[in-house]
């Protein structure tokens, strides 16, 4: 009728619906960002809420133990921000203070190095200080302008309020949620791929934030220790940039030690051992300690991670990038169990035509 082909006009239905999704969705992208955070909020979270509901007594709601684990989270921030917060800043101020100084004198031809690397250090040095004077007139310019980003600064850092909020109603309705997205479907076939969909999920984001928290205090820890003992200066703010930079996947630590080493080096302390115990650490963690963390379903390629890194910061910052590996895990698995789900399908009528 009219020539209209009806699969035809289905899957152009569908395709124009799935370009609407994807629109909406760049649309909302900044209110999809601060659930997605409250989300792994929750999951952070989690293990510690679960422990307490089973050890509080009985309850017919989990609001006890969620407002229990609120106040020992808190409680454990402000322990930690002030007993490493305050030696960070201090050191940081310290940096800042005495940078310009350690330049100039890294800059000195030293009559150890050749002729070819007293050059290179003056290159590289002047390039920074060009960077600092070039930022610092961007700054400069800028100021003018800062009253009128007052506004958009105060609706950010409400965001830290919200995504508490939100994570607790994730970790209290958790259960009526899941039961509301599976009655979508009816029992049958798609409703299990649903439900196992949804389990695979779970256990995705909770080792997924277990990993990443485990993964920052490891380099934390690690790097605080060996600078002290090896006595670079700054340890614990170094430490601190490093654990903070293991939250953005592969990106994240390159920064770091790029930028250790040259704090390292413009001081003039130990730059043999942090050269060696950089690639080392990294190997112990990105070989031993992250897959042990991990898990199987949170594995991936490194090609694919830098591809999603790049991608995730080309798309949308750096929250694109944060959320690149799970994300990409995610489609893993859909992908994975769509594709079960089709195999077994299609053995179904072979094992029956046999009996």
């Amino acid at each position: 009728m009219l020539g209209i082909d009806r699969h035809a006009a289905r899957y152009a239905w569908t395709a124009a619906l799935v370009v609407l999704g994807l629109w909406l969705v760049y649309v909302v992208r900044t209110t999809l960002f601060v659930f997605v955070l409250a989300l792994l909020f929750a999951y952070l979270i989690s293990p510690l809420v679960n422990f307490l509901d089973h050890v509080l007594p009985s309850s017919r709601t989990r609001t006890p133990a969620l407002a229990l684990a609120y106040v020992i989270f808190v409680a454990m921030v402000i322990f930690i921000g002030g007993q490493i917060g305050s030696r960070v800043v201090e050191e940081a101020n310290s940096l800042a203070g005495r940078l310009p100084a350690m330049l100039q004198a890294w800059k000195e031809p030293s009559p150890a190095a050749s002729s070819t690397l007293n050059s290179l250090k003056q290159q590289v040095i002047g390039r920074v200080q060009a960077e600092i004077a070039q930022r610092s007139t961007d700054i400069l310019a800028a100021l003018p302008k800062a009253g009128l980003k007052a506004l958009s600064v105060a609706s950010n850092v409400i965001y830290l309020v919200i995504i508490p909020i939100l994570a607790f109603f994730f970790l209290k309705d958790s259960g009526l949620i899941r039961q509301h997205i599976l009655d979508m479907l009816e029992d049958g076939p798609r409703r299990a791929l649903l439900d196992d969909v949804l389990v695979d999920i779970h256990l995705l984001l909770a080792h997924y934030m277990r990993a990443l928290v485990l993964l920052s205090l490891a380099s934390f820890t690690a790097y605080g220790i060996f600078f002290s003992i090896a006595g670079v200066p700054y340890a614990i703010l170094l430490a601190a940039l490093a654990g903070m930079l293991e939250f953005i996947p592969m990106v994240g630590p390159l920064a770091a030690s790029i930028t250790i080493l040259g704090v390292a080096a413009v001081s003039g302390s130990h730059v043999v051992a942090v050269l060696i115990f950089l690639p080392a650490y990294r190997l112990f963690q990105d070989y031993v300690l992250s897959p042990h963390l991990m898990g199987q379903g949170v594995e991936l390629h490194p090609l694919l991670v830098l591809f999603g890194v790049f991608a995730g910061a080309q798309v949308a910052g750096i929250p694109g990038t944060f959320l690149s590996v799970p994300i990409l895990a995610l489609t893993r698995i859909l992908y994975l169990r769509v594709r079960k789900a089709r195999l077994s399908a299609r053995l179904a009528p072979a094992s029956t035509a046999r009996l």
